[in-house]
């Protein structure tokens, strides 16, 4: 064997090392921001309204809507850009007079927060004249089989405790039943 042939080699093992390494790095970083939520992100609860599916892979799930999902189009906060379809937007939420968070503003672009406010990442779904609808990736909870029916009962009086990282993921943390 040449030198060549052997720099080669080594050159392609070297590529192959290095393609394997980084597939290994992407997914240690998907699944490292799924738990990074839990250890950075803020406490926040919000009201919600679920409706009980069952997924036959899955069991029971909770679809959840919660009142910060269906926005007034007075929150819009860019000037010179419009709510569209699709586009990622960022809710400012803050603590409302029942200590439950409620949508402050939104933007297409993420602001700061301010004191006790989350800023929450999400998507536009549609964008009507009365209503921006927004998805957070946070509308389906998966429960344990048979109590989506229990929970559909209660739905409202259902709060939903999330967590919500800097940089806007939320994580859903549990259900609780609000005792009014």
């Amino acid at each position: 064997m040449s030198n060549g042939s052997a720099v080669s080699v080594k050159r392609r093992s070297l590529l192959v090392f290095g393609l394997v390494l980084l597939q290994a790095l992407v997914l240690a970083g998907v699944a490292v921001s799924y738990y990074a939520v839990g250890w950075f992100g803020q406490d926040v609860r919000v009201r919600t309204v679920p409706v009980d599916p069952r997924d036959l892979l899955y069991g029971d799930y909770v679809t959840l809507s919660y009142d910060i999902s269906r926005l007034d189009p007075s929150l819009w906060k860019d000037p010179g850009s419009r709510a569209e379809r699709g586009k990622t937007i960022f809710v400012v939420a803050a603590p409302g007079a029942d200590g439950l968070f409620e949508a402050k503003a939104a933007y297409g672009s993420k602001p700061s927060a301010g004191q006790g406010e989350v800023v929450l990442k999400g998507r536009i779904n549609y964008n009507w004249d009365d209503a921006i609808a927004v998805k957070y990736g946070i509308e389906k909870y998966y429960v344990p089989e048979n109590t989506g029916q229990a929970l559909e009962e209660k739905a409202d009086r259902l709060i939903v405790h999330l967590k919500v990282a800097p940089w806007g993921q939320a994580a859903i943390q549990g259900l609780e039943d609000r005792k009014d």
